[in-house]
């Protein structure tokens, strides 16, 4: 029984090591939503570009993502003020097309929630940012194609931290976003080279 389970020890540890994923730019989507002059909080959708994930189902502070969001993917609605938030004022998306968030940890708070904590750079600028989030599903798809993680999270932006001060009696200075995110297993899946 010991020589058995001797050979089953290097399995199990190999079972339990963090697996690497890249996103799913198709099934995953960032939503925002700030004021707008106290009448309403309109939403806006961008997409993420490209990404990496490493997950470590038993040791959530070995995990790790880097991303990047494309700003010129902004849907607000209306074409217009599509345009309107990508000039210099918000976005700037001539000078800076991506937006890019590595992180630094992760803190785990139960079976399925935790703390992701990481350096958000947009418009040239480099700031901390921390979002909640729930682990809700790591498994096979429904048809068995891939290995699949799935995690929702949210977090709160100050978009003058990022310098967009622009409006400001009219548009609101805090932004709420909500991350919804897929990952599909890839052993290949690598720290983007791209990355601004």
């Amino acid at each position: 029984m010991f020589v058995i389970a001797c050979a089953c020890l290097p399995l199990a540890t190999l079972q339990a090591a963090p697996a690497t994923y890249r996103y799913d730019t198709t099934h995953s989507q960032i939503v925002f939503s700030v004021d707008h002059n106290g009448f309403s909080r309109p939403f806006g959708r961008l997409h993420i570009a490209r990404g990496w994930l490493r997950f470590d189902p038993d040791d959530w502070s070995q995990s790790a993502t880097e991303l990047d969001i494309d700003l010129d993917s902004l849907d607000m609605g209306d074409a217009a003020w599509n345009d309107a938030v990508k000039k210099p004022a918000f976005l700037d998306v001539a000078k800076g097309r991506y937006a890019h968030f590595v992180s630094t940890s992760v803190e785990r708070k139960d079976d399925t929630h935790g703390v992701l904590r990481g350096n958000l750079t947009l418009r040239g600028v480099t700031k901390p940012v921390e979002l909640a989030f729930t682990a809700n599903r790591r498994g096979t798809t429904i048809y068995g194609m891939h290995t699949t993680a799935g995690f929702s999270a949210t977090a709160t932006l100050n978009r003058d931290d990022f310098g967009m001060t622009s409006n400001a009696n009219s548009v609101g200075h805090g932004v709420s976003v909500w991350l919804e995110l897929e990952a599909v297993q890839d052993d290949k899946a690598q720290p983007n080279k791209e990355s601004p």
